[in-house]
């Protein structure tokens, strides 16, 4: 069965993603229930599994609400065990499993969080990063280090072109403005942002987007780039350094 997923809008600007497969019916992050019961109920579809990515709040918050409806499991990083809801599987890079379109990896994506993961869905070529790989962006480093999400933004970065990222929040275009200051004269970048200003202004979301497309455009994969670097003023600068710049301007912007 190919999966199908769903978007689900949740608080001010988070979003949560349905997932249905071989296996039934899961839920990346659980910002908010209201929104995530009114789509279940628009399909006609119970819960199964809640898969979470990291313990922040707005990602989390709905986890008993929906347990209490659906009798669901609940999934999580094993690093962040005690700072999430009960779990009922601790899972960390490595513990791969499923059926069909809905086998899934999991990869450690540290930076954002210590114990952030992401979900890969290899057969399906769909990447469910939340806070960690973003639309035109990067999660803020709340309690990594710039090496760590260097690395984890590599892993990433590394799966195939085609993959489609869904991602944590809807963010992108004040990551867009951002990134036109590291790369001006980058033309896919420009004809990004007029794409992502009208679909803001019709009121449709950003995500998910091609990995292919983050590559062209999202400064924080392209710190290998001169003309990153040059922007930054670190020419011929590690990879490395130049993103703990660009995150660095990112956050002070």
């Amino acid at each position: 069965m190919p999966l199908e997923i769903l978007t689900v809008p949740c608080l001010s600007d988070n979003y949560a993603y349905l997932i249905r497969g071989d296996d039934g019916v899961c839920l990346v992050d659980a910002p908010e229930a209201g929104p995530i019961v009114d789509a279940l109920n628009a399909k006609g579809w119970s819960l199964d599994v809640v898969m979470l990515t990291h313990h922040h709040w707005d990602h989390v918050d709905a986890t008993e609400d929906l347990r209490r409806r659906y009798g669901c499991k609940v999934t999580g990083p094993k690093a962040e065990k005690d700072k999430l809801p009960p779990l009922d599987w601790s899972v960390s890079e490595g513990s791969n499993g499923g059926n069909g379109d809905a086998y899934t990896e999991i990869l450690d994506v540290p930076g954002h969080t210590l114990g952030h993961i992401a979900f890969h869905f290899p057969r399906a070529k769909a990447l469910f990063s939340a806070d960690s790989l973003m639309a035109l962006g990067c999660g803020r480093l709340f309690e990594g280090t710039p090496e760590m999400m260097h690395k984890s933004l590599q892993k990433m970065a590394a799966l195939p072109p085609e993959t489609m990222i869904y991602s944590g929040h809807e963010y992108t275009l004040g990551n867009a403005r951002f990134a036109v200051t590291i790369e001006p004269d980058n033309q896919a970048l420009q004809a990004r942002v007029a794409k992502i200003t009208a679909a803001r202004e019709a009121g449709q979301p950003t995500v998910p987007v091609t990995l292919a497309e983050e590559l062209a455009t999202n400064p924080f994969l392209r710190c290998h780039i001169p003309a990153v670097q040059a922007a930054v003023g670190l020419e011929g600068a590690s990879s490395e350094q130049v993103f703990a710049e660009v995150r660095a301007r990112k956050d002070s912007f």
